[in-house]
C-alpha cells in the first residue's frame, strides 16, 4: 500500500523499486485504470491501458530482450507541480542481441490518490529500435492503439 502522496515521492518511489526489481512496490505505484503513453513508431509504441497491460505487456516486454542482471537505472531529476511530476533517468543493459541499451528517457508523470494515473515516456526511439528492436523499421507510422 502507499504510504504517501505527495507525487513526487510517489514517482521516485516507483523509479527505484523498477531499479531494484521491487515487483510489488511496481504494481501498487499504479492505478488499476492507469496509462502509458509511449510514442512512436515501434513495437511498443502506443498507449498502454491498464496497470496490468502496462506492467505485463508493456514493462514486461523488456525482460526478454535484455541480459538478466545487467539493466542499470539511475534517477537524474526530478520537477513537480501539483499532481504532475516529470522525471529524467538513464537506462542501461546489455541485450540479447549483443548490443548496450544506453538510454536517457523523460516521463511526464500524473498522480491521482498516491499513484500513478499517467505517464507519457519520451525517449530516444531511434537507439530502442536500433538496440532492442534490430530489424525493425521504425520509421513507419506513429502507433494510433
Amino acid at each position: 500500500m502507499t504510504t504517501t502522496t505527495d507525487p513526487r515521492a510517489i514517482v521516485i518511489r516507483y523509479i527505484e523499486a523498477v531499479r531494484d526489481g521491487a515487483a510489488d512496490v511496481i504494481h501498487d505505484s499504479f492505478c488499476a485504470d492507469a496509462t502509458w503513453h509511449y510514442p512512436g513508431a515501434l513495437p511498443i509504441s502506443k498507449v498502454w491501458h491498464g496497470r496490468e497491460q502496462i506492467i505485463n505487456d508493456f514493462l514486461g516486454s523488456m525482460g526478454p530482450v535484455l541480459v538478466p542482471g545487467t539493466l542499470e537505472i539511475e534517477l537524474v531529476s526530478t520537477i513537480a507541480e501539483g499532481d504532475r511530476v516529470v522525471a529524467e533517468w538513464t537506462s542501461k543493459a546489455k541485450t540479447v542481441y549483443g548490443g548496450t541499451y544506453d538510454n536517457r528517457c523523460l516521463g511526464i508523470y500524473t498522480v491521482r490518490d498516491g499513484r500513478i494515473a499517467s505517464v507519457v515516456e519520451y525517449a530516444d526511439t531511434q537507439h530502442v529500435a536500433a538496440t532492442l528492436f534490430p530489424g525493425h523499421d521504425a520509421h513507419g507510422p506513429a502507433g494510433t492503439e
